[in-house]
């Protein structure tokens, strides 16, 4: 099992999570990007107003082949892009990257637009239909149909990573946050928010892409008003704050510099690649598993669909990922610490203890009014502020907190936390800094407390949607992947264990899940690139061809 994590870690790290030298995966996509657009003439610009003119339904035509309608494909596709990564990935790159990775998630999304539109084209041109009178379509179906018979070997590489990674990145992870969530904040056990999203998750996959269409137009639609709304309200009441946000967000792109806590590297590299990488989480442009979704939508013309797909980066990234965005740096949640209850135990915090302190004899971290007094006690990286024994902060902490190398575990781990009268505590109170999901619920909570208190969770109730959402539409990715490998038998049997991974991954830790179903991520956005390189000719003649109609101009 250690030599499984050891692996997992290095692919991790090669493929998504070197900012110093720039990860590999992202390089690619961002270069596809770039050169896709230029060849296609700015796409992404040309084909926006047709874009909106085809998902209002403008070209619907029952008899088309296929499963769903245009904005049923883009709601089941945005269903799965429009997530945690909005909630969480952006105060990541803003935690790590500074206020200016946010641009560079916006110009990501810019030439994601170029990219989600042409594998969605490919995948629409290449689908094929199945012994029931439904559809198939992704890279899968493009890289053997449309390179041929000695492509299918990356093919089924391709279907092996998404068939993994749905069932993981997908579905389990997804299970997992949702429990976490409803653990921490309203202290329900994992089993019975496994059981309730699994069952949810059953009775809507179970009835194929057209019952995942119908759920998710309304779903994606509602959730999506729900959470802008609440970041409008907030901008609206700090709307002078907007435009030095945006001033912020802009200079800090160019010339990044560390927050006064110690918030971002103050080093573009890091700023530019937590953009682009957290960008690229954010819309999946480029990864393979749009182009499963749209390939069921019914129409006659690949580039209709096509340009339906490339909204999704704009919606995603450039809409809500933009809000969450001006939210938490207008708000200045993102460089500030926040009063909270904290067990030191978690894993987000780190230890280390200085030569030549007091009781260095001792593997403890030891503390004098709140203060640490032999080394320091990091939150994700950036210390914490004076510790308390009290929810008051009345109380400074004096005692100690006993440190040991954990089997399993990286650096020194707590083994208990003691008073200086020998008292054991199960948590303290303290300041800190903080990232992810949880940095998005304090800048709406600031945001949002003029109005009412509480104002993170509407933050919490977004990500148990956008969780389930999730899930739902992987499902349908990985189900066609199982079907490529195993034929169209076995999509009720992956269905099947699919909603039993959705139980398992809600119950149990999944650190190195995690990071396993990020590497088949990665491995899919690869294989999938090659084949976008090399029909790059044949995405240009479909294009060239479609818009050369004059009744199907891209203003028309």
């Amino acid at each position: 099992m250690k030599t499984f994590e050891r692996i997992v870690d290095f692919l991790e790290k090669i493929i998504w999570n070197t900012p110093e030298a720039f990860p590999v995966m992202v390089g690619l996509l961002l270069a596809f990007g770039i050169y896709i657009t230029f060849r296609l003439g700015f796409i992404q610009i040309k084909g926006f107003r047709h874009g909106l003119k085809v998902v209002t339904g403008f070209y619907d035509d029952p008899e088309d082949e296929g499963d769903i309608n245009h904005f049923q494909a883009l709601t089941t596709a945005l269903s799965a892009t429009v997530g945690i990564g909005n909630i969480a990935g952006v105060a990541l790159a803003i935690h790590y990257g500074g206020p200016g990775a946010l641009f560079w998630m916006w110009v990501t999304a810019v030439f994601g637009m170029a990219i989600k539109y042409t594998e969605v084209t490919l995948a629409q041109q290449y689908r094929e239909t199945n012994p029931d009178g439904t559809v198939s379509g992704g890279p899968m179906y493009y890289i053997e149909r449309g390179l041929g018979a000695n492509w299918k070997w990356l093919a089924v590489a391709f279907s092996i990573s998404a068939a993994i990674c749905a069932f993981l990145t997908g579905n389990a992870v997804q299970a997992n946050t949702v429990a976490d969530v409803m653990q921490s904040d309203f202290q329900i056990p994992v089993w019975i928010t496994g059981l309730v999203t699994a069952s949810l998750v059953a009775a809507v996959i179970l009835g194929g892409i057209k019952r995942i269409g119908r759920v998710t137009s309304r779903l994606v639609p509602f959730m999506g008003i729900l959470y802008v709304t609440g970041a409008v309200l907030i901008l609206m009441l700090n709307y002078d704050a907007i435009l030095p946000a945006l001033q912020t967000i802009i200079t800090y792109a160019f010339n990044p510099q560390a927050g006064a806590l110690g918030v971002g590297s103050g080093a573009l590299i890091f700023t530019l690649s937590y953009g682009v990488q957290r960008g690229i989480f954010s819309n999946e442009a480029g990864q393979g598993s749009a182009p499963i979704a749209h390939s069921a939508a019914k129409t006659d013309e690949p580039v209709r669909e096509g340009v339906v797909a490339l909204l999704e980066p704009f919606i995603d990234t450039l809409i809500i990922c933009t809000m969450t965005g001006l939210v938490i740096v207008s708000t200045g949640a993102w460089d500030m610490q926040h009063k909270t209850a904290l067990s030191p135990s978690t894993d987000s915090f780190s230890y280390t203890l200085s030569q030549g302190g007091v009781n260095t004899d001792s593997q403890a971290l030891y503390f004098s009014n709140g203060i640490p007094e032999n080394g320091a006690m990091e939150h994700y990286n950036i210390p914490v502020d004076t510790m308390f024994t009290d929810a008051s902060y009345n109380t400074p902490f004096t005692g100690r907190i006993e440190l040991a190398e954990l089997a399993g575990a990286e650096g020194l781990r707590p083994t208990g936390v003691y008073t200086k009268n020998g008292e054991q505590l199960n948590q303290l109170y303290g300041g800190i800094v903080e990232n992810g999901a949880p940095l998005t619920i304090r800048a709406f909570d600031i945001g949002l407390s003029p109005l009412f208190p509480g104002g993170g969770y509407i933050v919490t109730f977004a990500v148990l949607l956008f969780a389930i959402s999730t899930s739902i539409s992987w499902s349908y990715y990985g189900d066609r992947a199982a079907q490529y490998l195993f034929g169209f038998n076995s999509i009720f049997w992956y269905r099947l264990a699919f909603v039993g991974m959705h139980f398992f991954g809600a119950i149990v830790t999944l650190t190195t899940i995690w990071a396993f179903g990020d590497v088949m991520l990665g491995l899919m956005a690869f294989f999938n690139i090659i084949a976008l390189f090399a029909l790059s000719g044949k995405i240009y003649q479909i294009t060239q061809n479609y818009f050369s109609k004059e009744h199907e101009t891209p203003d028309s």
